[in-house]
Parts: C-alpha cells; sequence; structure tokens
C-alpha cells in the first residue's frame, strides 16, 4: 500500500500516513492524539500498541502516533502501523510534544516528561522498587495525570495488565531457570522435572498468585516437586484447588522455608507488592546455606524483590553469582516475548482508552469509575497514591478531594 510522506518545519521527515487514510486523520479528533514512543530503557522489546488495535482507534476517531522503530523489536514494522491508520514520528521530542496520551512500557526519564504538554496524560508502569523523586517532581511540574499499569484495575477489581504480565511470566520462568539449571550455563548440570529412576527437580514457590500459578502448572506438568509460600491462606488453597494435592503449600515461616531452600534447585520470587513493595522474606544467610550452583529467579524485583541477595539485572547480563547461587533478576521478563506480551498489553489499553473517550475523556473516567481511578498516582500536580508519598515523604493529596471540588 502507498503511504505519503509530509515533511516538518525543518525539512526532516515526521509523520508517515498511508494516503487512504488522510481524510480520516484530518477529521479525526484533534484534541484527542495518542503517541506510542519507542522505548529505550532495560533493553525493553514490548510496545504497548499494536498494528491491529492502532486500526480499531483510528476507526474510533482517534489520532494514533508512532515513533519510528518502536514495535520493531516485537515485529510489527512501521509499515504495518501506517497502513493501520498511524502517524509514524522520526523523532521522541515531536511525539511528546504533540501527543496528549502517551502509552508506554517502562516510565519516562525526566528528560522525557520534560518534552510532554502540560495536563497530558501518562499511561506506563510506575515500577514502585526503582521510581525517583525527580520524576515524580517532574511529573508534577507538568500537571501530568500519571496511570500505572500495576495499579489500573478493570470493573471486577482485577489487574488487567498484571494478570496478562505475570501469566506470561509464570509460563517463562520456568524455561529460564531450566536454561540455567543445564551444564552448559554451568548450573547444576540437573533436569528441570524428573525422569524414571532420578530423583524429581525441588522447586519453591515464594508467593501464589498469578505468576506462581502458572510457574507451579508448567514445573508440575515436567515432573517437577512444587512447594509454594505464601501467608494467605486463600491464595494457597486456590492454587491448590487448581493444581492438585500433589502441590505442597505452606505459610511462610522461617524454619521450614529456610529448610525448602537448602533443597532447592530453583527458587522463584514472586510475592505481590504489599505498601508499594514486595516485602524481603529470604535474608542473605538463608541464600548463603542453598546448594551451589541452584537459581534464584527473582520476578518480584521491579518491586524490591523479595531476595536480600537480588539486584537488577538486565538482558544483556541477566544473571550474578551470589554465595555460588545464580541470581536471575530481570525485571521484564515478558519482554524474552515480546509480541505475544505486546499482543496481551494492547488487548487492555486499547479498548480502555477508547472507552475512556467515549466516556468524554481520561478525567472523565477517572471520576465516573472508582476501578479506573485506582490506577492514577499523580493529577495536576499532586501526587495522589499514599505508598509514593510516604515513600519519598513528598506531599499528597486524595483523588477524592478533587471529585468533591468538580460538585
Amino acid at each position: 500500500m502507498r503511504s505519503n510522506i509530509t515533511r516538518g518545519t525543518a525539512g526532516t521527515e515526521t509523520n508517515l500516513s498511508p494516503q487512504e487514510q488522510a481524510a480520516l486523520i484530518a477529521t479525526a479528533q484533534r484534541g484527542i492524539s495518542v503517541g506510542v514512543p519507542k522505548e529505550t530503557e532495560m533493553q525493553e522489546n514490548r510496545v504497548s500498541l499494536t498494528p491491529d488495535a492502532v486500526a480499531v482507534m483510528v476507526g474510533n476517531g482517534l489520532e494514533v502516533f508512532i515513533e519510528t522503530c518502536a514495535g520493531e523489536a516485537a515485529k510489527f514494522s512501521d509499515r504495518d502501523y501506517s497502513e493501520a491508520g498511524a502517524s509514524i514520528y522520526y523523532s521522541s521530542e515531536e511525539l511528546y510534544k504533540n501527543c496528549h496520551i502517551i502509552l508506554k512500557i517502562n516510565p519516562p526519564s525526566v528528560e522525557e516528561v520534560g518534552w510532554m504538554q502540560n495536563r497530558s496524560v501518562l499511561v506506563s508502569a510506575l515500577q514502585m522498587g526503582q521510581v525517583t523523586p525527580e520524576l515524580l517532581r517532574a511529573l508534577n511540574a507538568k500537571q501530568v495525570t500519571g496511570i500505572a499499569f500495576e495499579l489500573l484495575q478493570d470493573e471486577v477489581g482485577g489487574l488487567p495488565i498484571v494478570r496478562a504480565m505475570s501469566e506470561i511470566a509464570g509460563s517463562t520462568v520456568m524455561l529460564i531457570a531450566a536454561d540455567y539449571l543445564n551444564s552448559n550455563n554451568k548450573g547444576r548440570g540437573v533436569i528441570l522435572g524428573g525422569i524414571t529412576g532420578v530423583p524429581p527437580t525441588k522447586v519453591v514457590i515464594i508467593g501464589a498468585g498469578t505468576v506462581a500459578e502458572y510457574a507451579a502448572r508448567t514445573a508440575n506438568g515436567l515432573g517437577a516437586e512444587v512447594k509454594i509460600f505464601d501467608n494467605h491462606i486463600y491464595r494457597l488453597r486456590r492454587i491448590r484447588e487448581g493444581l492438585g494435592p500433589q502441590i505442597y503449600t505452606s505459610i511462610i515461616d522461617q524454619v521450614n522455608l529456610d529448610d525448602a531452600l537448602k533443597r532447592a534447585d530453583v527458587v522463584i520470587g514472586a510475592l505481590r507488592p504489599e505498601e508499594g513493595r514486595s516485602p524481603c522474606v529470604v535474608t542473605e544467610e538463608m541464600v548463603s546455606k542453598m546448594k551451589p550452583n541452584s537459581v534464584i529467579v527473582d520476578v518480584s524485583i521491579d518491586q524490591g524483590g523479595c531476595f536480600e541477595t537480588s539486584e537488577i539485572t538486565s538482558h544483556i547480563n541477566p544473571v550474578y553469582k551470589r554465595y555460588d547461587v545464580i541470581h536471575y533478576c530481570v525485571p521484564n521478563i515478558a519482554s524474552r516475548v515480546a509480541h505475544t506480551a505486546s499482543i496481551a498489553l494492547s488487548n487492555v489499553l486499547s479498548p480502555l482508552i477508547i472507552r475512556a473517550i467515549s466516556q468524554g475523556g481520561i478525567e472523565e473516567m477517572i471520576f465516573a469509575k472508582d476501578w479506573f481511578m485506582r490506577g492514577v498516582y499523580s493529577y495536576k500536580g499532586s501526587l495522589t497514591n499514599r505508598h509514593l508519598a510516604k515513600m519519598w515523604d513528598m506531599p499528597h493529596r486524595d483523588l477524592n478531594l478533587f471529585r468533591l471540588a468538580r460538585l
């Protein structure tokens, strides 16, 4: 399909749109423009909108702008987006300056926030374990409405993006562990699972949420011996009912957990955050007693981690050893399967933005839907998330006060 290129004031290529969509874009609601920048942090391969989602959004009267190569790592080309009706920007700064709603994976840098329009909307991960006061102050200075993936709920109180990424992480994490257990990676040289006449691999999972459910299902299917620890009985009961009585479950107590860690070949950290951060339940001393060349995968690292020895790593250098135990602490595990993860993200974000616009805009959606409001952490120059404000000793305003002011 042919595409036409429009040139900016400096004579550089700024956007790309198919001729068939030119009239639609010209008559779209210009007050509602959605921008998807290219991710630059932590080897992030995901993109927040797929071309199919862009086509639906354009069909609903939205303007969508994609930074060039934003979807390349997830195997979506600029041509795919152009043919779906998006305009392609060749400058991050121009995209931020011209869009009212920014959809990102990682939080923006302070510099990127400086490019954003005043009172624009940012939808991205917050990453409570890595967020800085400088970023929060920059968002407040621009009066940006910040909506966090981790906090965003649906109408039944679920966390749709967290759930989707947790399903992917849980399904992927055992493949990662199996890779680092093998001899080629200087692991223990054992197979993940079990075969006839050989004792099964011992897997310990700390946490009983979605990650644990999918990780346990994979490990159990391979024949591993699985033990799951959590402090919530209802979560342990749900997993046992779903996966069967062969799954060992226990409340987190130091004696049983310490003993399980000593015997484990693989330990998965998947505790949900409390008070904004994941609780650290495995001490350095406990790690020091684990088997040589056993594997720790800390899925909770983006929320602070649940091992005292955890430090953030990347896809380029994903592991390190501490006390001769292999640590894998990459915060964006879902980025390993970027195409699948991008579709999952887009399936949540695209309908949500379209619904918000039909509601009268993001602001109207915030105050009309309590479940949507819970995703907001900054609004009109104020932090509205109590945990963030407490963490950095910054002022906090309840969003309900803004709601009352509107009445």
